[in-house]
């Protein structure tokens, strides 16, 4: 069965206030990966003050592997404010990259970003930090634009937001979740009961997590073979497929004519 992990950064930052901004080094995660089965991995770049430079750098090492990686592109709602329709489109249409990644780490997520992943039908992964209220505004100002929300709204244990983004995994069609770095094992299958298999994908949060200790929890949840497969690669392959290289024959900049009314707006989603 195909195993791909949704979730996992590469390269290394320029913060140096932690891991995350620091260095996210492959050569322990592709060991464990191995060992867990894994065959196939989304990169996208750790925290860096400069992402069209940390995305080159994906781009790199998706070109060395291109039948192991695929690339999201990593995108600043506010540093990368008026260019990210040229980083977006240097990612997909230079790169070959299959996603938006976002965090509201960084900032909250933009207009900007939701349209241009719409031009490009590009699923877009964002990390609310527990801001589950910026994705009932995503489900209703862009339901044809597919959002991946990791940790099932949570990365610390937020049972509150965890439960909270449930509801809206069952209400709007285009919100989904990750598996990575979900602790609460009640609350994971409680949301799969829900939810169903197919608004779930497997993440590991690599290289800091470990691949098939995070791939160890799909395997407890004791799915049928076909909800595994959607777990496990059928729906993140689902999403990418939809993902437009070019935009209906025009030239970028003509698309960002287009959509510059959308952008002198600032008015910021969940802001």
């Amino acid at each position: 069965m195909l195993i791909i992990d949704c979730h996992c950064h590469a390269g290394r930052g320029d913060g140096l206030t932690g891991p995350w901004d620091t260095d996210a080094p492959l050569t322990d995660y592709l060991q464990w990966a191995d060992e867990a089965g894994i065959q196939r991995t989304v990169l996208f770049a750790a925290f860096h003050s400069d992402y069209a430079a940390a995305n080159r750098h994906v781009a790199r090492l998706v070109q060395q592997q291109p039948e192991r990686f695929y690339g999201f592109a990593f995108v600043h709602a506010q540093r990368d404010r008026g260019r990210v329709l040229e980083l977006v489109g240097t990612a997909v249409q230079q790169y070959g990259f299959v996603g938006i990644k976002c965090h509201r780490y960084d900032a909250r997520l933009s207009r900007e970003i939701c349209d241009v992943a719409r031009a490009f039908r590009l699923p877009v992964l964002y990390d609310v930090v527990g801001e589950i209220s910026a994705v009932e505004l995503l489900g209703e100002q862009y339901p044809d634009v597919n959002f991946i929300i990791p940790h099932l709204g949570s990365f610390s244990d937020d049972w509150r937001a965890q439960t909270g983004l449930i509801d809206q995994l069952v209400r709007f069609p285009n919100i989904y979740t990750d598996t990575s770095g979900v602790r609460r094992f009640d609350i994971l299958r409680r949301a799969l009961d829900r939810a169903g298999p197919s608004k779930f994908l497997f993440g590991s949060d690599g290289p800091w997590l470990h691949p098939g200790v995070e791939l160890s929890k799909i395997a407890a949840l004791h799915l049928p073979p076909a909800d595994a497969r959607q777990v496990l690669s059928g729906n993140l392959l689902r999403l990418i497929g939809q993902v437009r290289q070019q935009l209906a024959h025009k030239p970028r900049v003509s698309v960002a004519a287009e959509l510059a009314t959308e952008w002198r707006d600032p008015w910021l989603i969940g802001k």
